[in-house]
């Protein structure tokens, strides 16, 4: 583990290698106690840098020889690189030959070879590959690679490596081969390597150029029924990207594999993807609707990486957004495609901008905001982040609005790949392309500008002003954009915002757009681009005052600053043409709801239901959402989610954990009540009768069914019925999918009602033996709603639970995250002890797997916001984990980061 103060890496002090590695040719004797390692390499200076020593990184690594030319030769050990200064002079390739051990069986990190049941698996990204040999490990070098697996036959049956299999045999001593070798040079995070005894669902399949390929899905034996789902994923994946963007499958093979130890969700090594199971495996009694919408999603993405990562990848890391944010943008479009109906690709949407305003927003108001495209790191693993991923799609997407949609969008991609394949660029390149592909377009007038979205941290806020003039018939908005300071950047200068817009009618008519100057009118929806700190635009011919629909579709990443009454959203929740600002018109009125409630008394925030909060317009108008006819359920459900208490706690300026959790169940419980008919209506309603598919449509009607339990379970235990708390444990036994089991189970565990805990005991009992399925069961305790102190107590017993295991990153995952990072009303206590058990599991975790400590170290970003006595506490539970001995870089960037901001 790298310990200390490491220096940080700079974006501005990048500079080509000195060395280009042309090709490898690699043997791996894999045993899991010492793994042998032989590369080959065909190596040149490059000529454009001055002469400098070949350094070569490396990790935990035994060195055993090293040659020059067929020739041994000096070499020293400086840190964690193998410095090699005696080499031929002059530009002429020449063989450089290493010879190292690993020991697999002892790599806790997940990060490089590693053995997980029995099986070896590597992870290569960011910086794994120096923990395999020693290497040029930056993603600017890419080498064409041959790959030699020798592995005893009978324990490791299955040999896989990127590309084609070109040979593979037998040897002496009951021991076999298989080579490999790649037909696309590629940087060493794209490696990959797997044996064990694995299994695998084929599927030969021919693309849209006639060629022929075949699929595998390899798991362990007895996940085979499994992996449908995932093939199925797969093969929509490879046809969406021939039809969508015209790029088809580039090898003769592709493989996905699972394991179980994995520190994130998938990897896209190139033509051999290793996932974790959570995002492989799915039958209709183990796995949701979400599960099966998260396979889809994440196959997709991994599949879409093999053009945008894998045939273009980063000049350096700080270009990660380059792959990740674009092919989130796929991916996004991918699953929205695969949703079918205009009504369930909206859903999505919502689905997706929740995440980001969850999550993205208050990192970028937190102590670790950073740009999309980062300036600085110590630990490169600590920005794989929403800002990245989540941000950066949505500044592909804002490129995508303003070259004018989707066309303009996939010529910009087709020059891209003419100009960049099979090389590591930049994200000023890929902007560029896209805006050179279309001339005359906003991106392409204000190209410098736009690309403010990759260099200046923070989420902008825009306020719009508008006024009516009922004489002149004119409506006049003014937009004006800021942006606060964020760490190492007090100021900020002005952002390219794509602003969508429509003007809704008192009746809730669309009205026709006029901007004043213009010829004619352009529609009933129209986007406005702002780029400088304040514009006003005037419409004419508007007959009456008009609502404003501001922002539509999410058109931008930023924060909309508009007073509106309660009547205006009534009328947007009721009327507005477009989905997103009509659920974000229900969640607008349940915020300012929450909000006041939360500045009134104390006595008023409780969840006892003896004071209504909700005022009866507004129950009214969300009556009428649950039972309008023409909407899709899983719109309905997602108006009905009242917002979270972490985004309620992200508008205010100081937070009461408590007290917001108090108000928000004080909100849910008069849903629950005022709603009770209706709820029954919805329960009745939506129920899915014949085989089960997990298409967005059955979905939708699953997850509301799921809701309206709920609420009437709420509902009754509030009023002491025994009858609906019945029902719905029935419903947990006799259920045929594990999306109504769940929902059912999740009802009872949410009420608090006493049938929880034999239901519990009933769910452990049937799927003790299914890991995934007991994540799902620890997640549920340690994120259900806090009566009193009660679920970190629980949480503590369930660490000692004979299934929980803290080194294998899903159960790490499953239990503490789902409460400190997933469950604030619990997590932040006024005694500071789950503050107090967050830095215990920090350092633990910390241990073995930095990457994983990171990520919980996180929970705690926000700490500043909090009121007191929690916020002394916090600062107290940090300055714990910054004060420990041998602390990872990981984790020791993010503490000093978290109490920088306060000093």
């Amino acid at each position: 583990m790298r310990e200390g103060n490491a220096a940080a890496v700079y974006r501005l002090q990048y500079a080509p290698p000195a060395f280009w590695i042309e090709s490898v040719d690699l043997t791996f004797d894999l045993d899991p106690a010492k793994t042998r390692v032989l590369s080959k390499m065909r190596v040149r200076r490059n000529p454009d840098v001055a002469l400098e020593p070949l350094r070569l990184h490396g990790e935990e690594l035994n060195l055993a020889r090293v040659m020059v030319n067929g020739a041994g030769t000096s070499f020293k050990i400086e840190g964690e690189q193998l410095v090699l200064e005696n080499l031929p002079e002059g530009n002429e390739p020449f063989d450089l030959e290493i010879f190292s051990t690993c020991a697999p069986e002892k790599n806790t990190h997940l990060m490089g070879l590693y053995v997980s049941n029995d099986t070896f698996f590597t992870q290569c990204e960011a910086q794994g590959f120096r923990r395999i040999t020693y290497f040029l490990d930056r993603p600017d070098v890419m080498a064409s690679f041959s790959v030699l697996l020798r592995a005893d036959k009978k324990r490791y049956p299955v040999l896989l490596s990127n590309g084609n299999l070109v040979e593979s045999g037998d040897l002496e001593g009951g021991r076999h081969f298989a080579r490999w070798v790649d037909p696309h040079k590629k940087p060493c995070y794209l490696f990959a390597l797997v044996a064990g005894q694995l299994v695998a669902r084929e599927q030969q399949i021919v693309s849209r150029a006639g060629k022929n390929h075949l699929l595998q899905v390899w798991v362990r034996p007895g996940d085979l029924g499994k992996t449908e789902h995932a093939m199925n994923s797969l093969m929509a994946a490879i046809a969406w990207d021939e039809t969508r963007f015209g790029l088809s499958l580039d090898l003769d093979r592709f493989m996905i594999v699972a394991t179980s130890d994995f520190n994130m969700g998938a990897m896209e090594n190139k033509g051999l993807n290793i996932f974790n199971t959570k995002y492989v495996l799915a039958s209709q009694s183990t796995a949701t609707d979400v599960d099966y919408a998260n396979i889809e999603g994440v196959v997709g993405h991994e599949y879409f990486h093999n053009w945008t990562g894998d045939r273009v990848t980063c000049r350096d890391w700080f270009q990660l957004s380059l792959k990740e944010g674009l092919t989130v943008f796929r991916d996004q479009e991918f699953s929205m495609d695969m949703a079918g109906s205009a009504s369930a690709r909206a859903t999505r949407r919502i689905e997706d901008v929740r995440v980001l305003r969850t999550a993205q927003f208050p990192e970028d108001a937190g102590p670790m905001a950073h740009p999309v495209r980062p300036d600085s790191y110590v630990e490169i693993n600590n920005f794989y982040t929403v800002t990245v991923y989540e941000k950066g799609a949505e500044v592909v997407r804002m490129q995508r609005t303003l070259v004018g949609g989707h066309e303009g969008f996939a010529r910009g991609m087709k020059l891209y790949f003419e100009r960049h394949d099979g090389h590591a660029v930049t994200c000023d390149d890929f902007a560029q392309a896209i805006a050179d592909a279309n001339p005359g377009t906003a991106l392409a007038q204000h190209l410098d500008q736009f690309k403010r979205w990759y260099s200046q941290a923070g989420t902008p806020r825009v306020k719009a002003v508008g006024s009516y003039d009922a004489a002149a018939q004119t409506w006049t908005l003014t937009l004006s954009q800021s942006c606060p300071a964020t760490p190492g950047q007090p100021g900020k200068l002005p952002f390219v915002i794509p602003v969508a817009l429509g003007l809704v009618a008192q009746d809730g008519s669309a009205l026709p757009l006029h901007l004043e100057g213009e010829a004619q009118t352009s529609g009933t929806e129209r986007t406005l681009v702002l780029h400088e700190a304040s514009q006003t635009f005037v419409f004419t011919h508007v007959a009456s005052a008009p609502v404003p629909s501001i922002l539509r579709g999410f058109s931008a990443p930023v924060i909309l600053e508009m007073v509106y009454s309660d009547a205006e959203l009534l009328t947007l929740l009721a009327h507005d043409s477009d989905p997103f600002n009509r659920w974000e018109a229900g969640q607008r009125l349940l915020l300012h709801v929450a909000i006041n409630a939360i500045g009134a008394d104390a006595d008023q925030a409780d969840a006892t239901g003896q004071n209504a909060l909700i005022p009866d317009a507004v129950i009214a108008a969300l009556r009428a959402v649950l039972r309008h006819p023409q909407l899709d359920a899983a719109f309905k459900e997602l108006v009905l989610t009242l917002p979270s208490e972490a985004y309620i706690a992200e508008q205010l300026a100081v937070v009461d954990p408590q007290k917001v959790h108090a108000v928000r169940e004080a909100l849910r419980l008069q849903l629950a009540t005022a709603l009770q008919a209706d709820w029954l209506w919805a329960w009745e309603q939506h129920q899915t009768s014949g085989a089960y598919h997990p298409d967005a449509a059955s979905s939708g009607r699953r997850a509301l069914a799921a809701l309206a339990l709920a609420m009437l379970c709420l509902a009754a235990t509030h009023g002491g019925d025994p009858v609906w708390p019945g029902k719905a444990y029935q419903r947990f036994k006799d259920a045929g999918n594990m999306t109504d089991r769940l929902g059912a189970l999740g009802a009872l565990v949410l009420c608090g009602h006493e049938l929880a805990q034999p239901a519990l005991a009933r769910f452990h009992e049937r799927f003790k033996d299914d890991a995934l399925v007991l994540d799902k069961w620890f997640a549920l305790q340690a994120g259900r709603s806090d009566r009193g102190g009660d679920v970190l107590p629980a949480v503590q017993a369930l660490m000692k639970h004979p299934d929980f295991n803290l080194k294998n990153p899903n159960r790490a995952r499953s239990l503490i995250f789902s409460y400190c990072s997933a469950n604030p009303g619990a997590f932040h206590r006024t005694d500071g002890a789950g503050y107090a058990f967050w830095a215990d599991q920090v350092l633990l975790l910390d241990a073995f797997n930095p990457q994983v400590a990171a990520r919980l170290a996180r929970a705690l970003d926000r700490w500043k916001k909090l009121a007191e006595p929690y916020r002394d506490s916090a600062r107290a539970a940090i300055e714990r984990v910054a004060a420990a001995p041998k602390l990872s870089n990981d984790v020791r960037e993010l503490v000093t980061h978290a109490l920088a901001v306060h000093e």
